[in-house]
């Protein structure tokens, strides 16, 4: 799983690197919220994106290396499952969001590059609007895989009362990612309906209600889990 990470996290760099030999030396760097051009630079500027992708795929890589030495390191079998679980979790999460950052940025290229050739002002694609879609896939596709996550410090849906058993746990990462993936599905919904800006804002709102309902709940989870104990 790492392997391929690293191999999805190396291909914008090496495409980009190939297209900018066929790209103006001057291309739109930066644009305002109308979608004009606030600001032209160098080509070159273009793999500043593809080198942040790879710094974000080595947070993720030490992440995963973290959790696959602790499997080693622990005694008790449950904690090896639990650490071998995050690591497996963490690989998926980095993994998919390199696919999201790297379609995001053949789509800033392919604008940057037709508002070169043509001189236009105002982009040909909404990124913003582009970002909103991939983040609400990336929503979905991580909330699919939250509840087979097993009890960890790194990914889920990690409060002090959902981290109390793996009860709590499991229920709370169940309902969580519900929430998810549902505030993915709008998210999507909401960028194909919308301009970008306001999709953006939208999501933002989405994810925190998603956020709020989950930690409420695992509240509730663990009150339940709590009185069941005593009774």
């Amino acid at each position: 799983m790492k392997k391929v990470m690293w191999i999805l996290s190396l291909i914008p760099l090496i495409i980009t690197s190939v297209i900018l030999q066929f790209m103006p030396e001057k291309i739109p760097m930066h644009h305002d919220v109308a979608g004009n051009v606030d600001r032209w630079g160098n080509r070159v500027e273009s793999l500043i994106f593809p080198i942040l992708i790879l710094v974000i795929t080595l947070f993720w890589f030490l992440m995963i290396r973290f959790y696959e030495k602790k499997s080693l390191s622990v005694k008790s079998e449950k904690e090896q499952m639990q650490a071998k679980s995050a690591a497996k979790f963490l690989g998926i999460v980095g993994i998919a969001e390199t696919v999201m950052f790297g379609i995001m940025h053949f789509f800033i290229l392919y604008s940057s590059w037709k508002q070169a050739v043509t001189g236009a002002e105002n982009a040909p694609v909404d990124i913003s609007k582009i970002s909103c879609i991939l983040m609400g896939i990336l929503f979905v596709v991580l909330g699919n895989f939250m509840p087979k996550a097993k009890k960890n410090s790194s990914a889920g849906v990690r409060t002090t009362w959902s981290m109390y058993n793996d009860n709590t746990w499991r229920k709370s990462n169940r309902f969580g990612a519900i929430a998810i993936i549902a505030a993915g599905i709008l998210t999507v919904v909401t960028a194909a309906l919308v301009s970008g800006i306001t999709a953006t804002i939208l999501m933002l709102v989405y994810i925190m209600i998603a956020a709020i309902v989950a930690v409420v709940y695992s509240k509730k989870v663990y009150d339940l889990e709590k009185s069941l104990k005593v009774d």
